[in-house]
């Protein structure tokens, strides 16, 4: 039974890293190439690590499956390395040359399997060929680290905040590293901890997921946030533009106003509005529009007796009383009924 929970736990990452793998190869839209990335590192994680397991139950396992699984492992690198840039410098201009990297590594390894398959030289897998891909695995994520060096500063900066895209990136690119780790102490530890430790890292990072998907749009075609703050100037005229058309066209009283439709409005891409709000403005989308709302049901309260809060707080955008209460209180630190009677 203990075997059994063993091999269950150790084989479920690489199970469902499969089954999210092919979701972004074939059906995740739009076709994005920081999609494509992620889907690949999954990919090749999952062959890894499947290895791996089958393996550490089955010593007896053909030596061309062990050959496939070091062989996958070498293109794990590359994969985060080229996905993390594809999100932090946002464009295919970025990456323009990510294919001599996996072409050279395919190349590589296609040479080397052929003239020294794992069958006739274990020895030699072993010993140098495992070396070799490991280390070239951890070239690889020092890169990341070097691409994501001003959001890890963020981490050592009180005055810099780490936003939800940094939160996941950051996430990304420190799993990858300690199932690295585990895989290179398998000599001090046991065979299994490295798909041990990807399974729990895996759950983990979809936990993240689930709890700040709010705050993080990593997989869609551009980015929510960006690595640098919107220029001062621009910023300004912006936030200047925006404050005027919630005051000549009060969309704030749309209950199931979106952000994207106060970017059309605005004539700009919903991803720079989010990033204004969020890196310039420092305050979400809901919030900003619950403090249009919150100042309208203020001077609706203070001008009109004949309406009731509930009625006030649907006047002014809000789509139940729970969530007019809730925000009203946040915001003014009381009910509308205490403010009413204040």
């Amino acid at each position: 039974m203990e075997t059994q929970f063993l091999f269950f736990f150790s084989a479920l990452g690489v199970f469902n890293a499969l089954l999210i793998s092919f979701y972004f190869f074939f059906y995740k839209k739009p076709k994005t190439i920081s999609n494509f990335f992620f889907g690949l590192l999954l990919l090749m994680l999952a062959i890894r690590v499947g290895k791996s397991v089958f393996f550490y139950f089955n010593p007896n396992l053909s030596r061309t499956f062990l050959q496939i699984g070091i062989s996958a492992c070498l293109f794990i690198g590359p994969a985060l390395y080229f996905y993390l840039k594809s999100v932090v410098k946002t464009g295919n201009n970025s990456i323009k040359h990510w294919k001599y990297h996996f072409a050279l590594l395919f190349l590589g390894i296609s040479i080397i399997g052929i003239l020294c398959p794992w069958s006739e030289y274990p020895e030699f897998w072993f010993t140098k060929g495992v070396y070799i891909v490991y280390w070239i695995w951890f070239v690889y994520i020092l890169a990341s680290g070097y691409t994501l060096r001003n959001t890890l500063k963020k981490l050592f900066i009180k005055s810099e905040k780490v936003n939800g895209l940094d939160f996941w990136l950051l996430s990304i690119f420190i799993g990858n590293f300690l199932v690295w780790i585990a895989y290179k102490t398998v000599a001090y530890t046991s065979y299994i901890v490295g798909a041990l430790s990807f399974t729990f890292i895996f759950y983990l990072l979809f936990l993240i997921i689930h709890f700040k998907r709010k705050q993080i749009s990593i997989f869609s075609n551009t980015l929510k946030y960006s690595d640098k703050k919107i220029d001062t100037n621009e910023a300004k005229l912006l936030s200047k533009n925006l404050k005027q058309l919630m005051k000549t066209e009060v969309l704030y009283k749309d209950a199931n106003l979106k952000l994207q439709d106060v970017a059309k409005k605005l004539h700009i891409n919903p991803h720079l509005l989010s990033q204004l709000l969020n890196d310039n403005l420092d305050i979400s989308f809901t919030n900003f529009i619950n403090k249009y709302r919150i100042n309208a049901a203020k001077q609706l309260i203070l001008s009109d007796e004949k309406l009731t809060l509930e009625a006030i707080g649907y006047e002014c955008g809000f789509n139940s009383k729970s969530t007019f209460y809730t925000a009203f209180k946040k915001q003014t630190r009381m009910t509308p009924s205490q403010f009413k009677t204040q």
